[in-house]
């Protein structure tokens, strides 16, 4: 069974979504916003990814992907050895959920590996260009089309402006 697929990134002008194993950039309003867009769905995501965040999120199941056979994860996170397997524990996950996609949150390889399968993008495009070491793989523009756009936008303690953007898979691509 597959499930339909979403990413969800904030991205720097530069193209940075990681620093180490942090978010390079400080926005509580996407945060909120991942949260809202997330909720009583499944995340999919890499090793790292679940390692920076450090615990299941409440009201979704995680699903963790890494091949290092002495990589764990606390009850209630899912582990998948490969991408396949963790393709079916989240559509299992949605299933019982009663969602209607799994969201992508990353790290960069998750996102490349899983981005001919993806039908939706949220991204947040930072207006700020900071330092990282984590590039998030491109969106070949001839295959997406932009149906939502809203910003430049800045709350209470971010500390850049940002744009959110949601891009939906072309149905000729």
């Amino acid at each position: 069974m597959s499930a339909p697929l979403a990413h969800i990134v904030a991205m720097g002008e530069n193209g940075v979504i990681g620093r180490g194993q942090a978010l390079p950039f400080r926005l509580p309003s996407d945060l909120k916003r991942f949260k809202a867009l997330t909720w009583g769905k499944p995340l999919l995501m890499g090793r790292q990814t679940f390692l920076s965040i450090g615990r299941p999120l409440p009201g979704r199941i995680s699903v963790v992907v890494s091949g290092d056979p002495a990589f764990t994860v606390p009850e209630g996170v899912r582990l998948a050895r490969s991408l396949p397997e963790a393709l079916a524990l989240a559509a299992q996950a949605m299933g019982e959920m009663g969602a209607d996609e799994v969201m992508v949150i990353g790290g960069r390889r998750v996102f490349a590996d899983t981005l001919p399968l993806t039908a939706r993008v949220h991204l947040t495009k930072v207006h700020l260009s900071p330092e990282g070491d984590v590039i998030l793989p491109p969106y070949d523009p001839a295959l997406w089309r932009e149906v939502a756009h809203e910003g430049p936008l800045q709350g209470p303690g971010d500390e850049a402006p940002f744009t959110y953007v949601t891009l939906e898979r072309r149905a000729d691509a």
